[in-house]
């Protein structure tokens, strides 16, 4: 069994790694073209000869790039020393475990003939004829030969495969008695003592130790492939981008053709043509721009694809090459790693993902309507005013609204919270000291998919219904992050899961479960007064201060942190929100009232546009459940219709 396990493992690796990907067959006198894959000799020698006569360069058949063929033809390719070596070894262990893969005793010309001898090289059983065409041959007259039965002599056996074996000294090809020791930085070639003596030793030649070449020459490779690593991130995260713009532009083109259907039927036959006019042409932009998104997205690919291939060539021969062999092909390895710098990433474009339906009544012969081309917000409603009366505000300061549409206000300055139905019509409200509801200092206010109301008061979360009776309360935790600063609740954030929650006081976003368990205790100086979460699992949240907007996972890790700016100038943020689609929306302040404005950014914090500009101090932000944006704006609550 246990054999018969070993020669699996060892067929597994000849198919995987040391077989020729053109004849499918082990490796015999493997050859490394510039793109560092390696073939036979035999295979390339072939190849060259189906194509154009005198070809100076060779394709290669994995990734068709092209290599130069020497002066002295494929021969003078770089020998493949380390899979040479690795195909006689997988030889040597199946012949110690009784395979029918041990060495013939016939000669592998294939006429039937003893095999006498063995190339080293080639790995090849050889009778007397083959060894005398073999030396006469001169890409083969310097190979390696020995007797078969010395060969035999000189296989391990397999209890000693294990122990490290001795490095090669390898001899130089010019001074044949000297081995190499040094390499020659200026000429990329490794020399003997002879050769820095006679044909190295101008000042123009930088020798260093094998030792010390190969341990720069790995640290070199090690940093380029960092940066491969880096890139490959960057690919990454762009692509994930990409993909929620794509998401996003298939979701409003939904909602543009829905929007089209609706006012064509109210408009019934009259207008049915125009409808499909319309839709052509909304189909037609929204082709070409996911088509766009599509040769990003492949280029992309193509583009790490490629990267791919060449960071798997290298780190298989960095892993299984030797020292000697490394600096040999050093200047190949070092080629290819340049292909980093041809590297370009496809940003994504959000702007084409939004496309929208501006309809309008038709008249006469005018359109049904107009293709919006980019997001843009109008105001729909709004309703409050200066004053301490119901309705009215001092400092209307967060939103939160309810699935039927009632909207809930919080006054920072009057400590109230009032109640609004989805047009603008006062409901009620409850205050600091009103009897049975238990509130203090309401500040941020969010609300869950069934319809809790979750308030920060002070040092407490209260939990409120939909009349605004109070149903429960609960405490953060007392470990604070400083051990000193007392709790100051901020804001509050829920998702359909969790609750999480700003302590100013103490530098704390903490996430609770929604019946106010703990889950999780994140500290961050930055945060401040407006948090929200996201669908992915990401707490987002402004610092005003500090002119940023942030994000970290519920570990704490920050996943990035941007400057927000108006007019190429650096501006204050407030209210944060997120949408389905991971788009994030946040209320941008100049320092002037009067002067702010809306701006979207993408999930990886990247400023994508602005929608909404004239509004007058937006704080808070929330979405009603028909998807228009709400803004608690010091007076007044605005609602505006997102298109």
């Amino acid at each position: 069994m246990a054999e018969a396990a070993a020669k699996t493992v060892l067929d597994k690796i000849s198919q995987g790694h040391l077989e020729c990907p053109i004849c499918c067959c082990l490796f015999k006198d493997p050859k490394m073209l510039d793109c560092l894959h390696s073939f036979c000799l035999n295979c390339l020698e072939e190849m060259m000869s189906k194509q154009k006569p005198k070809a100076k360069k060779i394709t290669c058949p994995v990734c068709r790039r092209e290599t130069q063929v020497p002066d002295g033809g494929l021969q003078s390719l770089s020998s493949s020393f380390f899979l040479s070596s690795l195909v006689d070894e997988v030889k040597q262990q199946e012949a110690a475990l009784g395979e029918a893969s041990a060495p013939t005793a016939t000669c592998d010309c294939g006429e039937g003939k003893e095999a006498m001898w063995r190339c080293l090289d080639c790995s090849d059983n050889l009778c007397q004829k083959c060894r005398e065409a073999h030396e006469r041959v001169k890409s083969t007259k310097d190979h390696q030969i020995i007797s078969l039965g010395d060969w035999h002599k000189s296989k391990m056996p397999p209890a000693e495969h294990s122990k490290p074996s001795k490095p090669i000294t390898r001899m130089c090809t010019i001074h044949n008695d000297h081995p190499l020791y040094f390499y020659c930085d200026t000429c990329d070639t490794l020399i003997c003592s002879m050769c820095a003596t006679l044909d190295h030793r101008s000042a123009e030649h930088n020798l260093l130790k094998i030792d010390d070449s190969i341990r720069s020459f790995r640290t070199e490779v090690d940093n380029i492939l960092q940066e491969f690593e880096k890139c490959r991130q960057r690919f990454k995260s762009t692509e994930k981008s990409i993909e929620h713009a794509r998401k996003r532009l298939q979701k409003k083109l939904a909602q543009a053709r829905s929007d089209i259907d609706a006012k064509a039927e109210a408009e019934i036959t009259k207008i049915r043509n125009k409808a499909k006019l319309l839709t052509d042409k909304v189909n037609e932009i929204g082709q070409e721009r996911d088509s766009e998104y599509e040769k990003a997205l492949m280029h992309n690919r193509k583009q790490m694809e490629r990267a791919d291939q060449t960071i798997a060539a290298v780190n298989d021969l960095m892993s299984q090459a030797d020292d000697v062999e490394l600096l040999d092909l050093k200047p190949k390895v070092m080629h290819n790693l340049e292909f980093q710098k041809e590297l370009k990433c496809e940003p994504a474009n959000h702007g084409p993902s939004f496309i929208g339906v501006k309809c309008q009544d038709v008249v006469s012969d005018e359109d049904l309507g107009e293709v919006c081309v980019s997001e843009k917000w109008q105001s729909k409603e709004e309703f409050g005013k200066e004053g301490t009366g119901d309705g009215e505000f001092q400092f209307a300061a967060r939103v939160a609204c309810f699935t039927n549409g009632d909207i809930v206000v919080t006054d920072t300055v009057l400590n109230r919270l009032s109640l609004f139905s989805s047009t603008g019509r006062y409901k009620t409200s409850v205050a600091q000291g009103d009897a049975g509801h238990q509130l203090e200092a309401p500040c941020g206010v969010a609300v869950t998919h069934d319809d809790l109301l979750f308030v920060t008061d002070q040092k407490k979360v209260k939990v409120f219904d939909t009349e605004l009776q109070f149903v429960r309360e609960f405490t953060l935790s007392a470990d604070d992050a400083d051990g000193q600063s007392e709790s100051d609740l901020t804001a509050v954030a829920v998702d359909s899961q969790r609750v999480a929650v700003a302590d100013m006081g103490r530098k704390v976003i903490s996430v609770h479960n929604l019946d106010g368990s703990m889950i999780a205790s994140i500290s961050n100086n930055m945060v401040k007064n407006f948090l929200t979460i996201s669908n992915f699992g990401r707490l987002v949240f402004t610092n005003y201060e500090g002119q940023s907007l942030l994000c970290v996972n519920f570990k704490g890790k920050e996943m990035f942190r941007v400057k927000t700016f108006m007019n190429g100038k650096a501006a204050q943020p407030t209210g944060v929100l997120c949408d389905d689609d991971e788009t994030i929306y946040v209320a941008v302040h100049s320092g002037k009232r009067g002067d702010s404005e809306v701006q979207r950014y993408d999930s990886n914090g990247a400023f994508v546009a602005t929608v909404a500009q004239g509004l007058f101090n937006p704080l808070g932000m929330a979405f009603t459940p028909t998807g228009d944006a709400v803004f608690a704006d010091i007076y007044s609550v605005k609602i505006f219709e997102r298109m």
